[in-house]
């Protein structure tokens, strides 16, 4: 588990000096920003968390981050096609997260 930052970059910097450890078992602190991410457009939606799947965290744990959900599905739909609001994704839910 990586928490300073960069932490994206010193998550891909230790798993290329610890080849023996499996590249998925790297994380770093965005991963919480994920994890948040994910919950709040289950709370949103109404679905289990483990339907929401490829949101992407881009940058560091920090108040410039992105959380992408142009990728993103919701039980195999398109996400931004499942919320169908575009002011709330690129608004309150960007605060949010």
């Amino acid at each position: 588990m990586v928490v300073g930052n960069p932490a994206n970059t010193n998550a891909l910097i230790a798993s290329h000096f610890a080849p023996t450890i499996p590249k998925q078992n790297f994380t770093a602190l965005t991963r919480l920003d994920q994890s948040r991410a994910e919950s709040i457009i289950a709370e949103k939606t109404g679905v289990a968390v483990e339907e929401v799947k490829n949101i992407f965290i881009w940058g560091n744990h920090s108040a410039t981050q992105y959380p992408d959900t142009h990728h993103a599905t919701i039980g195999g739909q398109s996400l931004r096609k499942v919320v169908n609001d575009e002011a709330y994704l690129n608004g309150p839910y960007l605060e949010k997260v």
